[in-house]
């Protein structure tokens, strides 16, 4: 059986236009062969009337006597005869021969022996008949001159011939070659077309019929097969739409799971809340018949129940505190991950609670931070239940959700407590520092009231006395100070505001102005800065009234290109290094201590009757704790 050939669509194209281009070059050969002969005979023809030419100068020479330019002349004619003899192709030069033609040229020749004898060859006695010989020798030559041009003008016909075929045949070719073109490109083109809009339409069943064994038919063959992929694929369609539909909703109640997890996190403020809201969360999600979450110690020897929820109260009064591996549930040295327990399956062990309540089966979920286990969930089904991948990913990321949870729960309770204690270690400084030394000072002088009024001397009475009364309204102004200085809350970002209020408090109870200016702008403060900023401000405001007896107080705030707060007064001052030894110094120590835990510098200019400076200079808002300067870089 022999193979059946196939002709590709290159070479039927190539097929069908062939023999127009090998006519179309047959054809302008053809045309540059006649032009060329055309060529050669117009130079016969210039050549040949020069000769004529020639000949006219020739008898000129001949009655005039002139034999060098005769002898010249006549040179000239036998060289331009023997060119036209034997023609010249680089010119191109040549006779187009036919009989007529040479006997023509063999008449020229026979002429111009006969006239070179009588009247060249030597010199005539007599010019009598040399014009009529002249004019008969040069009617050969115009008889020569006519049938080469009547010679050409056969060729010139014949050139306008291929001119007009090739033309035709251009047309020609062009018509059959457009037709071929539609024949074996558009055509099943148009059918493939036909075919692809048909399917945009949703006519799935539309195919190509293969009508060739060229590269269209080949196209056709792939497009069937692709429609028949198509067709197919869309009858599946619906059914994969309905499990991607189930897939995706079991991805969004999980993703749900773990936003509720982490809204809940988010928003619980006891362990005890965050525990009964898992427990509830998960019991709906997992549609588990009861959950119990488990507390561990540092150990893992005790298992503490948070919270539970479908459990009957005997089980969870039974199993409030586990022991390590006294029930199925509390064993801490099992694989990672959630875990599958029959119940019923597995042979009587420990407590047996769960059994008696008529669960099937158990899921323990451990919850741990890094590697550390801090309890676990269990979850109670009655029938008998196998974990999917999907609902084991779930429980596990909820797990750790829940841990983490229940750590930051753990580690802001700690930073309240820490933030709690370090206040109070603040107020009981500036209790120490202030009040306690006002009441200990009016302790000794009541004391001396007592021995002045024993000893009946009034004056002496009188004047401790109004020292008590001093030191009474001394301490009221401090306890105020204090309790302003702790009802000291910031305005969210910006400081300024807050400034504005203290300073208005400042005035209304000392009844000194103040005047604050903002320069630039910068970075705003975190809250926690801010604070320390302002109880530093009222610091440096509260020895202004106490010791300063200044009438104006100016506070500059510069924010670039690191921030700096000054309070400045205009009030007695005091020398550099001799300031009085008890009040100034132990409030410039609560500042300064202030200062130091934000990484900030305070630093104090004063002189006499000029006035007091107190300097808080933060550090840059881009340096690390290691990078905050030192008070004596910074002074220097």
């Amino acid at each position: 059986m022999t193979q059946r050939e196939h002709w590709g669509l290159g070479a039927k194209l190539a097929l069908s236009g062939a023999p127009f281009a090998l006519l179309a070059l047959l054809s302008i050969m053809l045309t540059l062969w006649v032009s060329w002969q055309l060529d050669g005979g117009a130079a016969a023809v210039n050549e040949t009337g020069r000769m004529r030419m020639q000949a006219y100068r020739m008898s000129l020479d001949v009655s005039t006597g002139q034999q060098a330019a005769l002898s010249a002349a006549r040179r000239e004619f036998d060289a331009s005869l023997a060119l036209l003899r034997t023609g010249d192709p680089e010119r191109p030069l040549f006779i187009p021969w036919d009989d007529t033609i040479r006997d023509r040229f063999t008449q020229v020749q026979t002429a111009w022996i006969d006239y070179s004898r009588r009247w060249l060859d030597r010199t005539p006695g007599s010019l009598q008949g040399l014009n009529e010989d002249t004019a008969a020798f040069t009617t050969r030559i115009d008889a020569l001159v006519t049938g080469i041009e009547a010679h050409m003008s056969h060729w010139t016909a014949l050139l306008h011939l291929l001119q007009l075929a090739t033309m035709a045949l251009a047309v020609l070719g062009a018509g059959v070659l457009l037709f071929i073109g539609y024949l074996f490109v558009l055509e099943p083109v148009g059918h493939i077309k036909h075919a692809i809009e048909r399917i945009q339409q949703g006519d799935l069943g539309a195919r190509v019929e293969r009508l060739t064994s060229d590269e269209f038919g080949t196209l056709a063959d792939g497009f069937n097969n692709m429609a028949e992929q198509i067709q197919a694929m869309y009858r599946n369609l619906e059914a994969r739409v309905a499990e991607k539909t189930v897939e995706l909703q079991e991805k969004r109640e999980r993703l749900e799971s773990l936003y509720e997890v982490t809204s809940l996190i988010s928003t619980a403020g006891s362990l005890d809340d965050l525990a009964r809201g898992f427990v509830r969360h998960v019991a709906h999600v997992i549609h588990a018949d009861g959950v119990a979450l488990r507390w561990s110690d540092e150990s893992n020897a005790r298992f503490l129940m948070l919270a539970s929820e479908g459990l009957p109260s005997y089980m969870t009064d039974g199993e409030r505190c586990l022991k390590a591996e006294e029930c199925h549930c509390g064993t801490p040295d099992l694989e990672v991950g959630a875990r599958v327990i029959p119940i019923r399956a597995m042979a009587p062990s420990g407590l047996q609670y769960c059994a008696e309540a008529g669960f099937e089966t158990m899921v323990s979920v451990p919850v741990q931070l890094k590697e550390r286990l801090m309890g676990e969930v269990d979850l109670f089904f009655h029938a008998s239940i196998e974990l999917s991948p999907p609902v084991r990913s779930l429980l596990e990321a909820l797990a750790t959700h829940l841990a983490s949870g229940m750590e930051n729960l753990r580690l802001n309770a700690l930073e309240k407590e820490a933030a709690v204690s370090q206040e109070r270690s603040f107020l009981a400084s500036e209790l120490h520092d202030s009040i306690a030394q006002s009441l200990a000072f009016m302790k000794m002088q009541v004391q001396l009231m007592r021995d002045a009024l024993a000893d009946g001397n009034d004056a002496e009475a009188q004047k401790i006395l109004g020292e008590l009364d001093a030191g009474v309204r001394e301490s009221y102004g401090d306890v105020r100070e204090l309790l302003m200085h702790f009802r000291t809350r910031t305005n969210g970002e910006d400081i300024e505001p807050a400034l504005l209020a203290t300073l208005r408090k400042f005035e209304h109870q000392s009844g000194i102005h103040t005047t604050l200016t903002m320069h630039e702008h910068g970075m705003p403060l975190p809250p926690d800065i801010q604070i320390q900023v302002l109880h530093i401000v009222q610091e440096a405001l509260s020895n202004v009234r106490k010791h300063a007896r200044a009438g104006h107080v100016w506070l500059d705030v510069q924010q670039q290109p690191v921030w700096r707060f000054e309070v400045r007064d205009d009030g007695c001052g005091f020398p550099a290094g001799a300031g009085p030894a008890d009040e100034t110094h132990v409030g410039l120590r609560i500042m300064s201590e202030r200062a130091a835990r934000i990484g900030a510098v305070v630093e104090v200019f004063s002189t006499p009757r000029r006035g007091t400076s107190v300097v808080l200079m933060l550090p840059p808002a881009n340096a690390s704790i290691g990078e905050i300067p030192s008070p004596d870089t910074l002074s220097s």
